[in-house]
């Protein structure tokens, strides 16, 4: 933030009520001195957890015909049933649902530069009777995207993917060149835009072990791939590849590239988790809005206890925060 400009506001979803999310929010307020945060979520569930940690309980109520201001403040949404730390309700279902709603509709309306979100805990959701795949999905469906994509971030290390949660038996089929094609000029278009890097390298994994070895271990590679690629290659994307995921992620192929783009789930997070887990962050692109999120789960059994590393939240407000500058710069230029 240079003299004279406002800060940038970033709203932070708490996430799912009786894990950690509601105490890492409370332990970044201190380590973020130049943007304003607005915490989603239950005021009385804050204040009860902030206590217990001996953090700063009272927050002020977010305005936002305000100016913006450095520090954290409160946008109150009800809890729907009383909540114990590291016990699951599925009452509060609903409760975190509308934390998500508020955190993209405030963004969409503009009221917040980015979305910032805590953990929550896909399987109790379900079991509410609410169909939930996840933050990715939910976010893409709120916004009316055909496509957005998960990419995972360190400070030198980003991972993007064709697929998400599918089980491996489903992944060969999903990657079709329609897709591939689809999922790189997003990655490309969001590395240009909200990252300002003009020509971005993309290394691209293959989806065979050796990436097919030629036909003999599979023949996606020959038959979508590397057609696929070769599409984008002629309309001036610096793509690589396909490449085998075993040596892709090696210093002399990194060290030339912008992001990676695995085929699917556990074919490239394992990588960037062993990496940098807890300083990693997770961003949906493609998106009309800005979204970053932790790179771990709930940690029930953490929960209450202070022992929770906030240190990945701290990194996805470090990312939403860069990549909201960059959108500035953009709009303002």
């Amino acid at each position: 933030m240079t003299s004279g400009q406002q800060p940038l506001r970033l709203a932070i979803t708490t996430g799912e009520p009786a894990g950690i999310g509601p105490e890492i929010c409370l332990q970044a307020m201190a380590g973020v001195t130049d943007i304003q945060l607005i915490l989603i979520g239950d005021e009385d569930l804050l204040r009860e957890r902030a206590q217990r940690l001996n953090l700063p309980s009272e927050l002020p109520h977010f305005d936002a015909a305000a100016p913006a201001q450095p520090g954290a403040f409160l946008r109150h949404v009800p809890l729907t049933a009383p909540v114990t730390a590291g016990v699951l309700n599925d009452d509060n279902s609903l409760y975190v649902l509308e934390t998500l709603k508020t955190a993209v509709q405030g963004s969409l309306d503009g009221l917040w530069d980015g979305i910032v979100t805590a953990p929550v805990h896909k399987g109790i959701i379900n079991d509410a009777g609410i169909p939930f795949s996840g933050h990715t999905e939910y976010f893409r469906d709120y916004c009316g995207c055909d496509e957005v994509v998960m990419m995972l971030a360190t400070t030198d290390l980003r991972v993007a993917l064709v697929t998400t949660h599918l089980p491996l038996k489903d992944v060969a089929a999903a990657c079709s060149a329609e897709r591939i094609q689809r999922v790189v000029r997003i990655l490309h278009q969001d590395l240009q835009s909200k990252f300002g890097i003009q020509q971005p390298r993309i290394l691209v994994a293959g989806l065979n072990p050796h990436a097919g070895e030629d036909g003999h271990l599979g023949r996606e590679e020959l038959d979508v791939i590397i057609p696929a690629l070769d599409a984008l290659r002629a309309e001036g994307l610096n793509l690589t590849g396909p490449l085998p995921a075993d040596t892709l992620f090696t210093p002399k192929h990194l060290q030339q590239a912008d992001a990676v783009l695995a085929m699917y789930h556990d074919q490239g997070l394992p990588v960037l988790k062993f990496h940098g887990f807890g300083r990693a962050a997770n961003i949906t692109l493609g998106l009309p809005v800005i979204r970053t999120s932790v790179d771990h789960g709930t940690a029930l059994d953490l929960a209450g206890t202070g022992q929770a590393d906030p240190g990945s939240l701290y990194t996805a407000i470090e990312v939403a925060a860069q990549m909201a500058a960059h959108m500035t710069r953009n709009q303002t230029a």
